[in-house]
C-alpha cells in the first residue's frame, strides 16, 4: 500500500470518528433527558395527564424548596413549607414569584426531587417548570404544581424509609426567550 492510500484511509477514519462524536454530542441531551425521565435518575420526576391512582393509607411529607440564579431579579418561594399526603392522593401546591426589577424578565425553572430513589414515584400532572415565564416589573404571581406520589412506592422494601420527599425548583433567567407565556395564576385553576 502506498503512503497516499494510508493517509486517505486515516483521514476517512478520523473524519468518521469526528462526525460520530459530533452527532453523539447533539443527541446526548435528548438521550440523557429521556434516560432521566424513564429511570428517575438525577431526581427527575414522572409526568402524567391525570391521577388515576388508588389512594392508600401510607403518608409522606412533601417539602417544597425554591432557588433563583444570582442574575435573576425575582423573589421566588413556596407558599407552603410542606404538605402531608397519602400515596395516590393528589396534592396542589403553589409557588409565588415576584419580579423585583423595573423591566420585564423571562425565566424558566428546573426541578429535582430528593431522595433520588423517590423521584420515579413523584408524578407531576401540572407544572410551570420548563416553560418560559414572562413576569412584568413588580408583578407577583402564584404558580401551581399538581402532583401525586405513586402508590407503587409502598410496594418495594428498599423504599420503606422514605417519609419525606423534597420538591425543589430553581429559576434561571432566559436571555433569548422563544415564546414567553404569562405565568399561570391561581385564578386560572379556579
Amino acid at each position: 500500500m502506498s503512503a497516499a492510500t494510508n493517509n486517505r484511509k486515516t483521514v476517512i477514519i478520523l473524519a468518521s470518528v469526528a462526525l460520530a462524536m459530533l452527532t453523539l454530542g447533539f443527541a446526548s441531551k435528548p438521550l440523557y433527558d429521556t434516560f432521566c425521565k424513564v429511570t428517575g435518575y438525577g431526581g427527575t420526576t414522572g409526568t402524567a395527564e391525570a391521577n388515576d391512582s388508588q389512594i392508600i393509607d401510607r403518608v409522606v411529607r412533601v417539602n417544597f424548596d425554591s432557588n433563583t440564579a444570582p442574575d435573576l431579579p425575582w423573589a421566588f418561594e413556596p407558599e407552603q413549607k410542606h404538605m402531608d399526603i397519602k400515596l395516590g392522593q393528589s396534592g396542589l401546591a403553589y409557588y409565588k414569584v415576584k419580579n423585583l426589577s423595573d423591566k420585564p424578565v423571562v425565566g424558566t425553572a428546573t426541578f429535582n426531587v430528593t431522595p433520588i430513589k423517590a423521584a420515579p414515584y413523584f408524578i407531576k400532572t401540572e407544572c410551570f417548570c420548563f416553560t418560559e415565564q414572562l413576569i412584568e416589573p413588580g408583578q407577583e404571581m402564584s404558580m401551581p404544581v399538581l402532583f401525586f406520589v405513586e402508590p407503587l412506592l409502598d410496594s418495594e422494601n428498599r423504599l420503606n424509609d422514605i417519609k419525606d420527599i423534597t420538591l425543589s425548583y430553581t429559576f434561571f433567567r432566559v436571555e433569548n426567550p422563544k415564546e414567553a407565556s404569562a405565568a399561570q395564576s391561581r385564578d386560572a385553576l379556579n
